[in-house]
């Protein structure tokens, strides 16, 4: 009988340490500041594809922008996956991590589809379409974030 990799992960040294001490609330202040930049940067650019703002060129706009959604998705993942590796047991079995988790996933997807389609025509329907459903996926990721305590 092999050991269960999640049961291990809970014994290391370092996912103690982590729960143990101001590691944890610090990862999960990066880890909210990751968020927040990530989201801050995509609510811009969708905003801008649903045409509430109006003032910008929308390619221009998500050009400049993407390096901060990068950056806050990466701080967001890496933070993330401290913070899971800290309390994988109790995680693993959260029905609200579980959700947040295929959520992103299919954020991630809406994005690929989105940009493959070619440059970003805040005119076409199925655009807006999917700039209201990756405000919505990520208004729900960062919920889901939430409740993971209650769940």
């Amino acid at each position: 009988m092999s050991p269960d990799p999640i049961l291990a992960l809970a014994h290391h040294p370092l996912a103690v340490w982590l729960r143990n001490s101001l590691a944890y609330p610090v990862l999960e202040t990066a880890h909210i500041l990751g968020i927040a930049t990530l989201f801050g940067s995509l609510l811009i650019v969708e905003l801008s594809l649903l045409g509430i703002i109006r003032r910008m060129d929308v390619a221009a706009l998500a050009r400049a922008v993407l390096p901060w959604t990068l950056a806050g998705f990466a701080l967001a993942a890496l933070t993330g996956l401290c913070l899971f590796f800290a309390r994988a047991t109790e995680l693993i079995a959260n029905s609200a991590f579980s959700l947040k988790l295929l959520l992103i996933m299919i954020a991630g997807c809406n994005a690929a589809w989105l940009h493959s389609r070619g440059p970003l025509d805040a005119t076409h329907w199925l655009t807006r379409v999917q700039a209201a459903a990756s405000l919505l996926i990520w208004m729900a990721v960062i919920a889901c974030g939430r409740w993971i305590a209650y769940a």
